[in-house]
């Protein structure tokens, strides 16, 4: 797999697995466009709190599902659970839609978390699988980033839905999760063209299948690039199972690569407090601190979305190349070092609504490719029985840690109205992205351009 070229085959790969982080950054914004208007009395009448109570739902949901349908993703496969996840998803969305009152869009919110649990595990495992190792990190990268497509969409959208002289309050931002959930329904079409991964299958005792799939994919890229493929070299001997205990899955992860548990799990952590302390709550933040009127938060949103995007998008090569450790140190130190000034104009209150705007576009162009890679690090650097649980277990754990805490913490935070008190909230995250950069150059590993199996042995080799 390793030495096919670039095709259209990857390409197709690509985007049907990766176009749910499209619908999930498009509803995900919504929601943060909506936050002031879910507070209407006409739309669900809720309170700040219970805004960032559903949010914290949202995240809890994504941690029990990225466990549970990651072990279900290595006992039984990519192909099958990354189908039952994205229709969890879609049906978590158009039931959002539906919501009458806080506890049912709390409990809506949490199932559709559930599904883009589960799917982070499970697409993460399949690309890093089928995608080539030279291009690996740029793909996984930009893979992860066009969640921010999305969020630009639902920025954009939200101008529409929520504006009160087009539609009623309480119906844009429901046709906003109608839309997701319909568009949704479309990925499960493009999924058809995705096989199962080989490597899974060979560790399964399905050797057969196997061979039948890598000859498909040999003859499907030698005629859509008119190349001869190179022979294949190598042999790694694998004794394989059906299916691997927890015990010896752990063991692995906590003895033998104790190191790289603590570096993804430090990775994980400081994106998801920053990403889900800033991005579920920048609607509030703009009404409360800015006066913006909440139906025009989606102009700030398209930017920073946009932003967010070009940063995988432009960097992802130079991961690549110029290798894993030195750009996801630098990523997260600048991003880091950024912050943690914005934090003090923010708290002098020197800001306007666009210039804060301004300041978050240079700070994610470098926290989105750095947050990027933190997934890239928990999906390469396990052996291949354990890859889908790994993702699962350290977003979990750093989704738990970071995402669940940060957006009840910062509603608290803007309720008080103080700057300095949300600015010392900004100053915290700052200080964990840099303790990720110093970790991520202390035990990062060196994956560029590796085969997974040279970056750790497989659970089955022999010997």
């Amino acid at each position: 797999m390793d030495r096919l070229p670039w095709s259209r085959f990857h390409l197709l790969l690509v985007v049907a697995l990766g176009i749910t982080w499209v619908l999930d950054g498009l509803e995900v914004t919504i929601v943060g466009a909506i936050g002031p208007v879910l507070q209407d009395q006409r739309a669900l009448g809720l309170t700040l709190q219970q805004i960032g109570a559903s949010a914290s739902f949202y995240v809890v949901g994504a941690v029990v599902g990225a466990l549970v349908f990651g072990w279900l993703t290595d006992r039984f496969g990519r192909r099958l659970v990354f189908y039952a996840t994205l229709m969890i998803y879609v049906g978590g969305v158009i039931a959002s839609a539906l919501a009458w009152d806080f506890w049912s869009f709390a409990l809506f919110r949490l199932v559709t978390g559930l599904g883009i649990g589960g799917e982070y595990a499970a697409i993460n495992s399949a690309i890093d699988e089928l995608i080539p190792a030279k291009y690996r990190g740029r793909v996984d990268l930009i893979v992860n980033g066009s969640f921010w497509l999305g969020a630009a969409a639902g920025a954009g959208a939200s101008l529409l839905l929520l504006d009160p002289n087009l539609l009623d309050p309480d119906f844009g931002w429901r046709l906003g999760f109608g839309i997701g959930g319909v568009l949704g329904l479309g990925i499960l079409f493009l999924r058809r063209y995705v096989p199962e991964s080989p490597r899974w299958l060979v560790t399964h005792g399905q050797e057969d299948e196997a061979e039948r799939t890598v000859a498909e994919i040999e003859r499907t890229v030698e005629a859509e690039t008119g190349q001869k493929l190179p022979k294949a070299e190598g042999i790694l001997e694998v004794h394989p199972k059906t299916s691997f205990g927890f015990g010896e899955i752990f063991s692995s992860m906590v003895h033998k690569h104790r190191g790289r548990s603590i570096l993804a799990l430090v990775l994980m952590i400081a994106q998801a407090f920053l990403f889900n302390a800033v991005f579920f709550t920048y609607g509030l933040v703009l009404a409360k601190f800015y006066g913006v009127p909440e139906n025009k938060a989606g102009v700030f949103l398209v930017p920073l979305a946009i932003g967010n995007f070009l940063g995988p998008l432009l960097l992802g090569h130079f991961f690549d190349t110029i290798g894993r450790r030195r750009m996801i140190a630098g990523t997260f130190a600048l991003s880091g070092l950024l912050l943690m000034a914005t934090a003090v104009v923010f708290g002098l209150d020197l800001f306007t609504a666009w210039t804060q705007t301004f300041a978050w576009i240079a700070i994610f162009f470098v926290a989105s490719a750095a947050a990027s890679s933190a997934y890239l690090t928990a999906s390469e650097i396990f052996p291949l029985e354990t890859r889908a649980l790994a993702i699962a277990v350290f977003y979990a754990l750093g989704t738990g840690a970071g995402g669940v805490m940060a957006p009840w913490l910062f509603t608290h935070l803007i309720e008080s109205g103080q700057h300095w008190a949300l600015a010392g909230g900004y100053a915290g995250a700052a200080l964990l992205l840099v303790i990720a950069a110093v970790t991520e150059w202390t035990l990062g590993v060196d994956a560029e351009g590796k085969s997974l199996e040279s970056i750790a042995d497989p659970l089955s080799k022999a010997g």
